[in-house]
């Protein structure tokens, strides 16, 4: 795996090169100094992995990798060490591309590096999702009221939402385009290094304007409040109806998993409800959003125009997992009123209903 290091800090350089050269399979592939240099030398030279700084003269880390993606797409890691203070930064770079985000590799007083095995992890990871050639191919980027639940009430009908590459901006778009009378209780599976989450959950908060908070074990979904994944396990629903967080299934590549989550939902959560499938690299939920249509779920998968990798969800076309296939624009309006529907179909089946 040829890597471009992305950083105008000489330590920095050091570190990473030291750090890439200690990976399996791995070598430099060049080292930009700022994000100008960075755009003009993957126009030359693609390389399969950058790993991207935040801060930097000219040209940040966020619109390096916008620029990136838009023209030469390729695998992006953001590494940092300035992570307090600029976290909003991580999630503009990942709604701009960015695969993941992860602190960066120091040097110890005796010159060993610090923090590396993490980062060695993601690289790992990534190496897996882009090594087959539609992984690769997905970079590329083609450019109310009613049967609503009251707020602060117990969840019997979830909106579930799935996202990888490009997610946190495209979680946004979603979400602040629910109708305002529209307050379900919503969980969100967004693959992430769980060091970010908090900060990411703080950044949502702001801006969509609902209470948003990290899944801690035995949660229950309310309505009116956002719940985010927030281990380095995978977030499951347990039989009763509260979630917690399991190192099983081992070999998924994402921690936590949309498709583990998603499975869940379908043994014990019994009421019909939502499923979302966003912008992201490999296949991660595809299956499990099959599963969750399969029992009676309204399933949407973002389309390929508005995503910036159209990976996972592409998958679940091609798996016929997504009832309708949508601009991530249009999605709020769309959730909303299958919404409806799954509660008028409930009310009809009811014995009050017939």
């Amino acid at each position: 795996m040829r890597v471009g290091i992305v950083n105008d800090l000489k330590l920095a350089q050091l570190a990473l090169r030291r750090l890439v050269d200690a990976a399996d399979e791995s070598e430099v592939a060049w080292i930009a100094e700022n994000g100008q240099e960075a755009i003009d030398l993957c126009a030359e030279d693609t390389p399969d992995l950058i790993l991207m700084d935040l801060i930097m003269p000219e040209v940040d880390g966020v619109e390096a990798t916008r620029r990136i993606m838009q023209d030469s797409p390729c695998p992006i890691l953001v590494v940092t060490a300035t992570v307090e203070g600029n976290l909003s930064k991580v999630y503009n770079a990942m709604s701009a591309g960015a695969l993941d985000a992860v602190s960066g590799p120091t040097f110890a007083e005796d010159g060993t590096l610090e923090n590396s095995e993490r980062v060695l992890r993601k690289m790992r990871t990534i190496r897996r999702l882009t090594r087959p050639a539609r992984g690769l191919e997905a970079l590329k980027k083609h450019r109310s009221s009613g049967g609503f639940p009251p707020p602060d009430q117990p969840a019997e009908r979830l909106l579930v939402i799935g996202a990888s590459t490009g997610g946190p901006q495209a979680i946004v778009d979603l979400i602040c385009g629910l109708p305002d009378t529209f307050r379900p209780p919503v969980i969100i599976v967004q693959h992430l290094d769980k060091a970010f989450v908090p900060g990411f959950v703080s950044w949502l908060g702001g801006q969509t304007g609902w209470p948003a908070s990290c899944v801690e074990r035995g949660d229950k979904p309310r309505a009116g409040e956002i719940l985010v994944a927030a281990s380095g396990d995978h977030l499951v629903m347990g039989l009763v109806r509260s979630m917690r967080y399991d190192e099983e299934p081992r070999d998924l590549a994402y921690r936590p998993s949309v498709d583990a989550f998603y499975m869940s939902l379908k043994r014990n959560w019994p009421t019909p409800g939502v499923a979302v499938l966003l912008t992201g690299m490999g296949q991660d939920g595809a299956k499990g959003l099959k599963a969750l249509k399969d029992s009676g779920w309204t399933t949407f998968a973002q389309d390929e125009a508005t995503s910036v990798v159209w990976g996972m969800p592409r998958a679940a076309k091609e798996m016929d997992a997504a009832t309708r296939v949508l601009p991530v624009g249009e999605m709020g309006p769309c959730v909303a009123q299958a919404w409806r529907r799954l509660e008028a179909a409930a009310a009809t089946q009811s014995p009050e209903g017939r």
